[in-house]
């Protein structure tokens, strides 16, 4: 009896594995549907208010305040699901460390600590919808506000339980990593961080956290957490901070211009690219190199992602410059750095956040980047001409190839012209540019273009953008915590006082600024420096009569270029996974220009004009 009775149990074991890994994959499928969805919603909405306003002076109620809780909804969602498939934003050296130490013990700490601090967050947004529900708040079309703020909370309990997941694949540490969890949830009104010790060690095991590859936005959260329990401050705040943050009334256009970059990434639009730039520019010398800045920059200024960019084009264009005689390292070099000039192009998305947290003009802010991104991508592209051979055959420039490559790509090309030419013309607001821009690209890809099914791809690439935006969106709500705790403990005066008793002109301010900047994109991704850094930067910058526009030319020049600083720059990693060359190669081929864009650098700081004339001029 018992040898027939083991059979059975085993089939049955087997059966209850498959039927629950089919539940799981159910779920995982509708969860990345329900975020494509959330964001297709979000472009057809503004969309709609734009032709009602156009044509028939009609609206839709609470249109506004719709798409700001649907960014909360897809950035959380997102998030949620960037934990499932544990592809947060890290560290780049980070997993380099941790392989070095083992794999069971750095990762358990690493995304245990990770997993404590997001069930903070957790309780922190509970809290939070808990004042709401019992003040009995309405916002549009008479929602309760405790409804609309739901995402929140749920959203970083999921995130919570995802990480305790990846952080321990023994059973024993999975309940050990549990007890953890229900104690610090327990405990959490009798926490010892109400002395500056407690609260440093705290803050340092949370930097080790993160060394070791825990997400960014945990080491931004937890310290966030640990500050506002230091000054026995109420955590919901940091709830607050990023509730506000996540519906700003701009703020939905960074996702919708993700989306629109992410679409154009699929089927053959890259190729398209890369065929009209050398059709134009493939018969000079250093063609390919002309090539590669221009359809790099373009990609770019879409996605506000250069290492999306090398991911996408990579391996189109190492055949274009081993065609015409350039050295490994060199194409190596050229390639990796190409597109750095395309998130200070329109409409680069860490345009549009700085523009939103400094609170300046976005259509102003767009105008300012025109000269420092041509001369950054001019930089880049002399330099990949003087590189070139000197002596070797190239193609006749071919005017028909030319015209008829444009042809080819009119609809990608038509882009931007839709986007900004709305913009600017005060058609629509950013927002709805965002979504006319992105919806155009959609009925290209899928009705004129045909190379992406409306069913099956269309879904798959929204889930995969709206992971992108979910990381991003986390790590600028927490950072918004922060900041808001720095400026309520008067950091930010604090800085201004100080500054202008040390610092005699704003020469002086801006060429520390530029060391300072440097260093911080090497170790800090750009969305969450933009949201912490700038409320610090930009009142000193005022203070010494610098101009604001100016500043944040300067700002994200300097962060882009942290991402190609050797050792540790992000993009370095991303060409190293990219071209499967060693991260040591990838640091050698890119030094040369990464001094080019040095002097690129600094010419944007001292040269004003460069940023300041074609917005005074259009005022």
């Amino acid at each position: 009896m018992m040898a027939s009775a083991l059979p059975d149990t085993a089939r049955d074991e087997r059966v209850a594995r498959r039927t629950s890994a089919g539940a799981r994959a159910v779920l995982r499928q509708a969860e990345d549907r329900l975020l494509a969805l959330t964001l297709l919603v979000m472009v057809v909405l503004p969309v709609t208010e734009v032709v009602l306003r156009s044509l028939w002076s009609l609206g839709i109620p609470s249109l506004s305040v719709i798409v700001q809780h649907l960014v909360l909804v897809a950035g959380m969602l997102g998030a949620a699901v960037a934990a499932r498939q544990d592809r947060f934003i890290a560290l780049a050296a980070a997993n380099t460390l941790g392989g070095r130490l083992g794999e069971r013990w750095p990762r358990l700490l690493s995304y245990g600590i990770a997993a404590v601090v997001s069930t903070f967050l957790a309780v922190a947004a509970w809290r939070l919808l808990a004042v709401e529900y019992a003040a009995g708040t309405t916002l549009g079309l008479g929602l309760p506000a405790w409804v609309l703020l739901a995402p929140l909370p749920l959203g970083y309990a999921l995130i919570a339980w995802r990480l305790a997941g990846h952080a321990a694949a023994r059973q024993g540490d999975r309940l050990a990593l549990l007890a953890v969890l229900v104690a610090a949830v327990l405990g959490i009104g009798s926490l010892p961080f109400d002395t500056p010790g407690a609260t440093m060690l705290g803050l340092g095991a949370v930097l080790l956290a993160t060394v070791l590859g825990a997400p960014v936005f945990v080491a931004i959260g937890g310290a966030a957490l640990l500050l506002f329990w230091g000054e026995d401050l109420p955590i919901a705040a940091i709830a607050i901070d990023h509730y506000r943050l996540a519906t700003n009334p701009t703020l939905p256009a960074i996702p919708l211009f993700t989306v629109a970059g992410y679409l154009l990434t699929e089927g053959r639009a890259p190729e398209r690219l890369v065929r009209v730039f050398g059709a134009l520019f493939g018969w000079m010398r250093g063609g390919p190199a002309v090539v590669a800045v221009g359809a790099c920059t373009f990609l770019t200024c879409f996605t506000g992602a250069s290492g999306v960019t090398i991911i996408a084009l990579g391996g189109l264009l190492l055949p274009l410059f081993a065609n015409a005689g350039y050295g490994r390292r060199s194409t190596l070099g050229l390639v990796t750095g190409a597109g750095s000039a395309g998130v200070l192009l329109p409409p680069s998305l860490p345009l549009i956040l700085y523009a939103v947290v400094a609170q300046v003009s976005i259509e102003q802010m767009f105008l300012a980047a025109v000269g420092p991104a041509l001369l950054m991508a001019s930089l880049t592209a002399l330099w990949g001409i003087r590189l070139a051979p000197r002596r070797r055959s190239r193609p006749p420039f071919d005017r028909r190839e030319a015209l008829a490559a444009i042809a080819a790509a009119r609809w990608e090309l038509l882009a931007p012209v839709l986007g900004l030419g709305a913009l600017l013309s005060g058609l629509a607001t950013p927002v709805e540019a965002a979504a006319l821009t992105t919806l155009y690209v959609l009925i290209v890809q899928t009705a004129i273009r045909r190379e992406m099914n409306l069913a099956g791809d269309v879904p798959r690439v929204l889930a995969e953008c709206g992971l992108m935006v979910g990381g991003i969106l986390l790590v600028l709500g927490v950072a918004q915590g922060l900041t808001n705790f720095l400026v309520d403990a008067e950091i930010p005066e604090r800085a201004v006082s100080w500054a202008v008793e040390i610092i005699d002109s704003p020469w002086t301010f801006l060429a520390l600024l530029n060391l300072a900047l440097l260093a911080a994109g090497c170790l800090v991704d750009i969305y969450s420096a933009i949201v912490i850094l700038v409320p610090l930067i930009v009142p000193i910058g005022l203070a010494l009569g610098v101009d604001p526009l100016h500043l944040g030319l300067v700002f994200l020049a300097n962060l882009e270029l942290g991402y190609l600083t050797p050792p540790v720059g992000l993009n370095l990693f991303y060409a190293s996974y990219r071209f499967e060359r060693p991260l040591g190669e990838v640091c050698r081929a890119v030094m040369p220009l990464f001094l080019v864009l040095c002097a690129g650098v600094l010419l944007i700081t001292f040269v004003p004009a460069l940023s300041t004339t074609l917005p005074a001029q259009l005022r």
